[in-house]
């Protein structure tokens, strides 16, 4: 049993993590956001943390990050997204580091972002970043983690896909239209998406937890990329509705500018060879099982 903190908990991830792990027996406690007093708070905007060093820690899990796919992409927005993840980084960080009894693990959240537009060319941890917005987004978000990286912390990077579930996010957003029969590729279809079912993503970040050879970056995604075509098609298949309403690249630059560009348009091959070697077995590690199962939960 560890004691877990655990900040941003009220996020996609963050709300199903926390009963997954106490279900499993472990002792999590939450670092509430604008509070001014009990064990763990903080208000980041402000620069203020307070961390009960009464209670000790096992490990510290971050995931904070506002949602980069809700808000058109004005300047403004884009440094609030980047904001959000670095200041909140550094300042938790910063703090764990200097505790007198620091956790044996930090796992920071982080994405598959770093990589970049990578085509049709797989990638892995061992890859170099990418260069557009979502990659200098990841290099900046994981640098600011470098107080606790540079202590004697096992310091972990969770490079997340898209984390499929009905409850929120990207396949809650799809649920819709693809139940009235109006889903149907993006752009070409030929962009690979590089997905993990929710399932699979707190079953992976509970595997982290306890081996402790595993440290630096983890892409937390299934083995099985898929191109845009293929999850349509699975997913029509999953709700047995037809995708025949394609979205036109154009309309997606249209409407949505870079932001689509990059989050829609944009090809990510990403590989799991980090927790693959050390022998995690994905419950769902092809996109049919993965949509049937999180649908029928949800």
């Amino acid at each position: 049993m560890m004691n877990i903190l655990i900040s941003g908990a009220t996020g996609l991830v963050g709300s199903a993590l926390r009963p997954y792990l106490e279900h499993r027996g472990h002792q999590v406690y939450i670092l509430h956001r604008g509070r001014s007093s009990g064990s763990f708070y903080w208000q980041p905007e402000k620069g203020l943390i307070h961390l009960d060093d009464s209670i000790h820690l096992d490990a510290v899990i971050n995931l904070n990050g506002v949602n980069i796919g809700d808000k058109p992409w004005s300047n403004q927005r884009k440094q609030d997204i980047i904001d959000s993840r670095v200041n909140c980084t550094e300042l938790l960080s910063e703090t764990i580091a200097k505790r007198s009894q620091v956790p044996e693990v930090f796992i920071n959240a982080s994405a598959i972002g770093f990589y970049g537009d990578t085509a049709d060319t797989p990638v892995d941890e061992t890859s170099i970043a990418g260069d557009n917005f979502l990659s200098e987004i990841v290099t900046k978000w994981e640098a600011a983690a470098k107080a606790i990286e540079d202590s004697t912390v096992r310091t972990v990077y969770i490079r997340s896909g898209v984390v499929l579930t009905p409850k929120g996010g990207a396949l809650k957003k799809m649920l819709l239209p693809f139940k009235l029969g109006l889903g149907g590729k993006v752009g070409s279809g030929e962009q690979y998406m590089s997905w993990i079912s929710l399932t699979d993503e707190l079953r992976a970040i509970e595997f982290i937890l306890n081996n402790t050879d595993i440290s630096g970056p983890v892409n937390l995604t299934a083995p099985q990329p898929v191109s845009n075509f293929a999850f349509t098609k699975a997913l029509g298949s999953a709700l047995n509705r037809p995708t025949i309403f394609p979205m036109p690249g154009f309309v997606v630059k249209t409407l949505f500018g870079e932001m689509g560009d990059l989050l829609l348009l944009g090809s990510n091959r990403v590989l799991p060879k980090v927790l693959e070697n050390h022998g995690f077995k994905f419950t769902h590690p092809d996109i049919g099982s993965a949509l049937a199962d999180e649908i029928k939960q949800g």
